[in-house]
């Protein structure tokens, strides 16, 4: 499934390319932005190519179809809500579109969802804390449009360089897919999950578009993509959710509150990122929609790091959180662990951008210099263009005279005249 979608997304790119080149959507550069030449948008359109085609594949194949016909209705669920999404996004990055439009285009799809039977319908929990918390209709409703929503803007908000969103998508989806195939072992002894299927489809998606999107990008997914990844982000988060803890009640506490803890760790990052730049708009009488160049990631390469590095850095971090909650859990280790594990990695996530975190090279990457980082379109912010020197008119040389005197004035080099040995 992972390949399929992969391979689909991967050969939709360049057609999406000519298309978005065709009718316009290839804005001018804006003073947040870190790339430099105009790139076209629209990439979501192949994601979603590559999206639908794995979920119809995954429909049709025995084991993968027998798991998500227990989900609710996941297949149809995604495509129309994915559809809903990006054709949301589209028109946003062509035409733009108002937030609160594009908000309510977000909340539609997360209705569709549910509409569907995708949602929460308990709060996992260990027995001595009073065991799993079921949720009546509304209720349900309310929270899983509320983590849909938020999951899609997260995403949305950590887009901003290239190759970022997808691979941190792809890494968070690689977790999920690891974790419930952790959780239905211990279960039923399978393989196979409804989880499992979106988040296999979810990284395929991710893989195929990643070729054309990382430094220097030939394609950006646009808000069309990042919204759509970040709703199949969501659904694999509020499928996984819904666990008996009975079940798992063995294994400890930390495992039964893993699918509340999963989540989290996937979307530290991301959420990080938002709240902050929430925060920081409104503190200066701004809108929280309002762009700006506060992001971790301009953070990064404000001190010195370059484009690429930037994206490896929060690649490794988001890496090596998620999958130490997810081994965390494999091992069975206390519960307690997990706040230490919380506290460490948000140390480790607000030191990153100083300077002395930088490495070595990272002072010359402002400047451009760091071998890492070239192959492509320079990037970040344009140093202003400076006269080279002061213009000097130049007078006729002399008919005749002192030669040096003839050079200087053809703005030939003058070689110092030595005296004469006797």
């Amino acid at each position: 499934m992972a390949l399929v979608s992969a391979a689909v997304t991967y050969l939709l790119v360049p057609l999406v390319r000519r298309f978005a080149i065709r009718i316009g959507a290839m804005p001018e550069i804006r003073d947040r932005d870190v790339h430099t030449t105009p790139t076209p948008r629209l990439g979501g359109l192949a994601m979603y190519g590559g999206l639908v085609v794995g979920l119809l594949l995954a429909s049709e194949l025995t084991h993968s179809s027998e798991a998500l016909a227990g989900t609710g209705h996941p297949v149809p669920a995604l495509i129309i809500a994915g559809g809903l999404i990006t054709v949301t996004g589209f028109l946003d990055d062509w035409w733009g579109m108002d937030p609160f439009i594009k908000l309510a285009g977000q909340i539609a799809a997360a209705g569709v969802l549910v509409a569907f039977g995708m949602s929460l319908t308990s709060i996992p929990l260990p027995e001595s804390w009073g065991g799993s918390t079921s949720l009546d209709y509304t209720l349900s409703t309310i929270i899983t449009i509320l983590v849909v929503v938020v999951t899609i803007n997260a995403v949305n908000f950590v887009d901003g360089l290239d190759g970022l969103a997808a691979g941190i998508v792809c890494i968070a989806g690689m977790a999920t897919w690891a974790y419930s195939i952790i959780i239905s072992q211990v279960i039923s002894g399978s393989n196979i999950t409804a989880t499992a299927a979106i988040a296999a489809v979810l990284i395929g998606t991710c893989l195929g578009f990643l070729p054309h999107n990382f430094h220097p990008a030939k394609i950006f997914m646009g808000d069309t993509g990042a919204m759509l990844i970040g709703l199949v982000l969501a659904s694999s988060i509020v499928t996984v959710t819904p666990v008996d803890t009975s079940a798992i009640a063995d294994m400890n506490k930390f495992p039964v509150v893993l699918p509340l803890l999963v989540p989290a760790a996937m979307l530290v990052l991301p959420l990080v990122d938002l709240i902050t730049a929430v925060v920081r708009r409104t503190s200066q009488g701004l809108s929280p929609f309002a762009p700006d160049r506060g992001h971790l990631h301009h953070r990064l390469m404000d001190v010195g790091h370059s484009h690429r590095r930037s994206v490896l850095i929060m690649y490794a971090w988001t890496f090596v959180f998620s999958f130490t909650i997810v081994g965390l859990a494999r091992l069975g280790v206390p519960v307690l662990w997990f706040p230490v594990v919380i506290v460490v990695a948000l140390v480790v996530l607000i030191l990153m951008p100083l300077s002395r975190w930088r490495g070595r090279g990272g002072a010359h990457a402002a400047n451009g210099d760091n071998p890492d980082d070239d192959g492509g379109p320079p990037t970040g912010p344009m140093p202003p263009i400076l006269p080279e020197g002061p213009q000097v008119r130049r007078q006729a040389p002399p008919a005749g005279g002192d030669p040096r005197e003839r050079a200087s004035a053809e703005g030939n080099p003058v070689i110092p005249a030595f005296p004469r040995r006797s």
